[in-house]
């Protein structure tokens, strides 16, 4: 059974790493689809310009990649603070 500490010190951690993603997520949704996208667009991915495929499809794959790490992570914080559902 998990300690009131424990899901203290789980919930910061919790909220650390969504501040993480999130601020991966702003970059990833803001900065390369919208303020860096005329220099990425100076780049070619596949056929198209860069700053145009972020905003279309990369940051779909990055997105779907941000939900698959937190999902992981989370299960590997919930064993170590003692809060897992088994």
């Amino acid at each position: 059974m998990a300690t009131p500490e424990n899901r203290q010190a789980h919930w910061r951690a919790n909220l650390r790493l969504l501040t993480y993603l999130l601020v991966i997520w702003a970059f990833v949704s803001f900065g390369c689809g919208i303020f860096l996208a005329d220099t990425l667009d100076q780049i070619e991915f596949a056929g198209f310009k860069l700053g145009f495929w972020m905003a279309q499809q990369g940051s779909i794959y990055v997105f779907v990649g941000i939900i698959a790490y937190y999902v992981w992570r989370m299960t590997k914080l919930d064993r170590q603070y003692d809060v897992h559902e088994d």
